[in-house]
């Protein structure tokens, strides 16, 4: 057993676990790293870009399109702009995973099945270029 001195219960489990306490030094350079994934995931700009993540879009594959957007928006410097959150269930399972594109003055655009592959091409085409990819569309889905 490991000695802990102190008042401190969650550090004896930290010790336990084999990990380390972080110096302020190491957390503030933490949070520099992730300042844009953060406010990618938190701000309220001209374009929402929300990801469905109940439990039926996890397990269709929503948390690689999550972080698709979030790596894309970045990458094209459109953090500024874009906002990319994530919600519960959007109440369409069938077709998950779901996105919906909601911009200032337009109309919402939700785009099913989704693959990390699409989203790149939703923000280069949609986000970017202001047309959007009608093929992932609901409403281009064969009955």
């Amino acid at each position: 057993m490991l000695e802990c001195s102190g008042k401190s219960e969650r550090k004896k489990q930290y010790l336990e676990r084999g990990i380390s306490m972080k110096s302020l030094q190491e957390l503030a350079a933490i949070r520099e790293r992730m300042k844009d994934k953060v406010s990618l995931r938190s701000g309220e700009n001209e374009t929402r870009i929300v990801v469905g993540m109940a439990t039926c879009g996890i397990s269709a594959g929503a948390r690689p399109v999550l972080n698709a957007f979030v790596e894309e928006v970045a990458k094209e410097g459109l953090s500024d702009k874009v906002t990319v959150t994530q919600t519960g269930c959007i109440g369409i399972c069938q077709y998950e995973p779901v996105v919906e594109v909601f911009e200032a003055d337009k109309e919402k655009v939700t785009y099913v099945y989704m693959t990390a592959e699409k989203a790149k091409r939703v923000v280069e085409e949609h986000i970017k270029g202001g047309k959007v990819v009608t093929e992932y569309t609901i409403g281009n889905i064969k009955a």
